[in-house]
C-alpha cells in the first residue's frame, strides 16, 4: 500500500492495519524499534537489542524481505534509495519537492509502481530496464507492449534493454551511466530490481533454511515450537513476493498456534494487478504456455484490450488480461478448480457474462 501513498492517492494513517491501541486494547504487548537479537530454543526466551526477554509457547517469524542493491559503483550515494517501506517514501517525496529528474531501475511490478508515483509529484521520470518487456514475470509480450505505450502516453520514459553500469555523483547522485556508455541525468535514483527473504534472524538461531526459512504444510520450521510465514518463508522450494499467500499462510497458522484445526498449506495460485489508477491488467498462472498448451487469443487495437488464456487438456493454465480484466477472477477460479472447459472452450475469451455464468465474490454460479 506504499505505492498510492506515493501517489498522493492515501496518506499513511490510511493504510495502517492497527492504531498502537488496537494491541492495548486486545491485551497483546507491542515492541517497537527494538530488533531481536536472539533466540533460546532450549530455555524458550527472545531476546531484544534493549534487553528485553520473553520467554514463548510458540514463536512466528513474520522477518519478510530485503530489498535487493545492485552491487554498483555509487550506490551507497545520498538519493540512492529502494521501494520498500515509509522511509523510502518519504525520502522520494522530499526529492520531488527537491529535484526534478528521477531514475528507476527496474520494470517490474514494483518499478513501475515507483516510476508512476514520483511521476505523479511531478517529476520527469525514466525507467530503465534490463530487458526489453516491462513485467516479464507477469505479462507476454503484446501485453507490456500496450502497457507501455500507455505508460509512454501518461509521460513516462523508457531505457530498454540496458544495463547500469554506475551510478554518477560525487556529494550526490547526478545520473547513470550504462554498459554501452550513454549516461542520463538523475536527481534520485530508486533501485526496485527485487527483494531477497530476510532469513539472518533464522540462521542466526541453528533454523534450517536455504533461499528462505524452511517450512512445512503447517508453516512450522524445523523446530516444531517455531513457525514461518510471508516473504521469509521457503515453502516446497518456493518463496513469495505478494500479499495473497501471505493471508493464506497466516490461516493455516493461525489455527495451528490457537490449536483449532489440521489445515494444510499447499501454495498459492496467485493473480498479479498493477496498482496504477487507471490502468487495468491481471495475469495468472503460466500465461506464456509451452508444449501441449494452446493459446486463445483475441486482440482489440481500438478499445486498447488485449486477452490471452491458455489452455491444457481442457483446463485452463494461464491468463494474461489487458484493458478489461473484470474476468480475471472467473479465468483465476476456473484453474483453481481445475474445471473442464470443453463446453466453454468457443465462448471462453468473451467472458463469464457471456459463458453463461454469473461471478461473484464467492464464485460462479
Amino acid at each position: 500500500m506504499l505505492s498510492p501513498v506515493l501517489a498522493g492517492e492515501k496518506k499513511f494513517e490510511d493504510i495502517i492495519l492497527h492504531t498502537r491501541e488496537w494491541y492495548a486494547e486486545n491485551g497483546i504487548t507491542l515492541h517497537t524499534s527494538d530488533a531481536v537479537t536472539g533466540i533460546d530454543r532450549r530455555k524458550r526466551v527472545v531476546t531484544s537489542a534493549s534487553g528485553i526477554e520473553a520467554p514463548y509457547d510458540r514463536v512466528l517469524l513474520a522477518t519478510g524481505s530485503n530489498p535487493i542493491m545492485l552491487p554498483l559503483p555509487g550506490k551507497d550515494l545520498p538519493g540512492v534509495v529502494t521501494f520498500r517501506d515509509l522511509h523510502d517514501v518519504n525520502s522520494m517525496l522530499k526529492a520531488a519537492r527537491q529535484h526534478h529528474r528521477a531514475v528507476v531501475i527496474g520494470g517490474g511490478l514494483l518499478g513501475l509502481e515507483a516510476a508512476n508515483g514520483l511521476l505523479q509529484q511531478g517529476m520527469d521520470v525514466t525507467v530503465v530496464h534490463l530487458l526489453d518487456t516491462l513485467m516479464e514475470r507477469q505479462l507476454d509480450k503484446p501485453a507490456a507492449q500496450l502497457l507501455r505505450q500507455s505508460l509512454e502516453k501518461r509521460g513516462l520514459k523508457f531505457q530498454m534493454p540496458v544495463q547500469t553500469a554506475e551510478i554518477l555523483g560525487d556529494t550526490r547522485v547526478t545520473g547513470v551511466r550504462f554498459k554501452n556508455g550513454t549516461e542520463i541525468a538523475a536527481d534520485i535514483v530508486v533501485m526496485a530490481v527485487g527483494v531477497r527473504p530476510n532469513i539472518d534472524l533464522a540462521r542466526c538461531v541453528g533454523l534450517r533454511a536455504e533461499r528462505g526459512v524452511l517450512v512445512n504444510d503447517t508453516l512450522q520450521t524445523f523446530d516444531p515450537s517455531i513457525y514461518a510465514v510471508g516473504e521469509c518463508v521457503q515453502h516446497r522450494n518456493n518463496t513469495f513476493g505478494l500479499v495473497a499467500p501471505l493471508w493464506e499462510q497466516a490461516r493455516v497458522c493461525a489455527t495451528h498456534l490457537a490449536e483449532m484445526g489440521m489445515a494444510r498449506y499447499r501454495g498459492s495460485l496467485t493473480s498479479t494487478q498493477l496498482k496504477v489508477t487507471g490502468i487495468d491488467l491481471f495475469s495468472v498462472g503460466d500465461f506464456n504456455g509451452g508444449p501441449g498448451t494452446e493459446s486463445l487469443v483475441m486482440r482489440d487495437a481500438k478499445r486498447g484490450v488485449y486477452k490471452r488464456v491458455v489452455i491444457q487438456d481442457n483446463k485452463v493454465r494461464g491468463a494474461v488480461l489487458y484493458g478489461d480484466v473484470k474476468d480475471g477472477p472467473w479465468y483465476l477460479e476456473l484453474m483453481a478448480q481445475q474445471r473442464d472447459i470443453g463446453p466453454l472452450r468457443d465462448k471462453l475469451l468473451f467472458g463469464a457474462a457471456f459463458a453463461g455464468y454469473s461471478y461473484t465474490a464467492s464464485g460462479t454460479a
